[in-house]
């Protein structure tokens, strides 16, 4: 598949993602049937921010709640800003309570390959 084409459906699930929610790197690539790309989905989402595309990317984070693309965004603690804006609390790059504010994007079929 082309990275292009795989872009464009990590975008889709992203897309998804509802307010005061997050999901992770991992998750979105199980949804889009490439379970074993979630490092893939992050160069999708540094490619996103980079773009300016008008998409959630602030609520995709690691595994462990982690804020690891905050890097990737314009100005200090952007991802943070934004996080907090829709009520998501964070300490220490982590976002707190995460399983209560953790989101699982359905499977979706059509992606099969």
């Amino acid at each position: 598949m082309a990275n292009s084409d795989f872009f464009e459906r990590v975008y889709e699930v992203v897309a998804q993602i509802p307010e005061g929610k997050v999901t992770s790197y991992g998750a979105i690539a199980k949804s889009i049937g490439a379970a074993k790309s979630a490092r893939t989905v992050g160069y999708a989402m540094n490619a996103c921010v980079k773009l300016d595309r008008d998409l959630p990317a602030h609520r995709v984070v690691n595994r462990n709640g982690m804020l690891t693309g905050k890097h990737h965004f314009p100005g200090q603690n952007t991802m943070q800003r934004l996080l907090e804006e829709e009520g998501v609390e964070i300490e220490n790059d982590k976002i707190k309570n995460f399983k209560n504010i953790y989101w699982q994007p359905p499977v979706n079929e059509s992606f099969e390959n």
